[in-house]
């Protein structure tokens, strides 16, 4: 068990720092539709919509927008249904990517994917050509206020979680997909909801880049999450705490 991140950068997810409200709300609304279509309408039945729910309300989404997603999607018969995609590829330097999307048409979002890797002079690869640089995990993260590194890590292991990073901002609690669920509940019941807890794809090393090659994979994730289609990117870069900052800013 870790007590703090070996690589603070492996993992860059530029869609949870966007600054557009819009877009922000759009990605949501669709991860709520799809969660409520794909499964009961009640986030405590719905481990998925129960995320989109958290992530709604940690974007300051009205509750009766989404209410109203929830019921389209448990509708199951207004609008077109968004079928879950994954894209992957090299950017610049050589670092690994992952393009998680919701999309109602596979065309148009494998063109904008393509189109965005083409112009930053990277390659899109085939399904599962760098999906095994990286470990697809839960991640449930709390506040570092919310308790002591120790107490955090205490209550993990208990609740059967992997691993723990904990630093001056959160503690990132890791576990296993098939144990994500049990995880989570078990640290919510001790320190109330977390800020966070998801599926996501963490890099099992990381790549070092300069400042240069930082700004293009960064003008990369950028264009990749400027389409409404992209839920999530993933990147297992490393580099400087201050550039990273200065470029995601």
């Amino acid at each position: 068990m870790a007590g703090h991140s070996q690589f603070k950068n492996i993992m860059f997810r530029k869609g949870a720092q966007d600054k557009k409200r819009g877009k922000v709300f759009t990605k949501i609304i669709r991860e709520l539709t799809t969660a409520a279509r794909m499964g009961l309408p009640d986030p405590n039945s719905n481990p998925r919509l129960r995320a989109a729910v958290l992530a709604a309300r940690q974007a300051n989404m009205p509750k009766d927008t989404v209410e109203r997603a929830i019921k389209r999607g448990a509708g199951g018969g207004d609008g077109e249904a968004c079928e879950e995609v994954r894209y992957e590829g090299y950017g610049p330097g050589g670092v690994a990517i992952i393009v998680e999307a919701l999309t109602d048409n596979r065309n148009r979002t494998a063109s904008e994917v393509r189109a965005a890797f083409t112009k930053a002079e990277g390659v899109l690869g085939e399904t599962n050509s760098v999906s095994f640089l990286f470990d697809h995990v839960g991640e449930i993260v709390y506040p570092s206020a919310a308790t002591s590194a120790d107490d955090m890590l205490e209550a993990a292991i208990e609740a059967g979680a992997g691993d723990v990073e904990s630093d001056a901002e959160q503690h990132a609690v890791i576990a296993a997909t098939e144990d994500f669920n049990a995880v989570r509940d078990a640290l919510e019941r001790r320190f109330g909801p977390a800020e966070t807890a998801r599926l996501v794809w963490r890099a099992k090393t990381g790549a070092p880049i300069d400042e240069g090659t930082a700004e293009s994979v960064v003008k990369l994730i950028e264009m990749l999450d400027d389409s409404d289609d992209v839920q999530n990117v993933y990147a297992n870069f490393e580099v400087a705490d201050d550039v990273l900052a200065r470029l995601s800013a």
